[in-house]
């Protein structure tokens, strides 16, 4: 089972992953972002818009943020440019670390029951395994869109945990 320390690491990976690609993508053209480069969300622009839309959801479980509107097809549309994105963006990671930073061991502890849309199916887990798989899946996603930015010649940033600078 994970720790209050492992998901506020995790908080702060998030974040200084987030930081890199963005910057990397804001060196992007529009339609360079948009282009649709095979991944399951298409593009850079789409993919980011999912994870976003994809870490507001499962905060909405977690600590009661607004539930997204929409489900996962229109994910790739989460907002509607590139500035609202990035604005999103940061106010979303700021909160995940806030959120992160006020656990404790024992939140980690019991279910976490929700309905999901993406199997139209009541779900019912534990609470520190929804909060591993949140983590896992800003992982996976990441790493897309790090790859989908070195194929449009970019070169993001380091993503091994080890090299998080503490300060991050």
């Amino acid at each position: 089972m994970i720790d209050a320390a492992f998901c506020q690491r995790m908080a702060r990976y998030n974040r200084w992953q987030n930081n890199s690609l963005v910057r990397e993508a804001d060196l992007l053209d529009e339609d360079v972002r948009a282009m649709n480069r095979g991944a399951f969300f298409g593009s850079i622009s789409a993919t980011l818009n999912h994870l976003l839309w994809g870490d507001t959801i499962w905060m909405s479980r977690f600590d009661g943020w607004e539930k997204p509107a929409t489900g996962i097809p229109q994910s790739p549309l989460f907002t509607p440019d590139w500035a609202a994105f990035k604005t999103a963006r940061s106010a979303a990671d700021a909160r995940i670390i806030a959120w992160a930073q006020g656990l404790a061991d024992a939140d980690l502890h019991g279910d976490l029951a929700w309905y999901s849309g993406a199997i139209g199916a009541d779900v019912v887990k534990p609470r520190w395994l929804c909060i591993q798989h949140f983590f896992n899946h800003q992982t996976h996603h990441r790493g897309q869109i790090h790859a989908m930015l070195t194929a449009a010649g970019g070169t993001p940033g380091d993503t091994d945990l080890f090299l998080m600078p503490e300060t991050a």
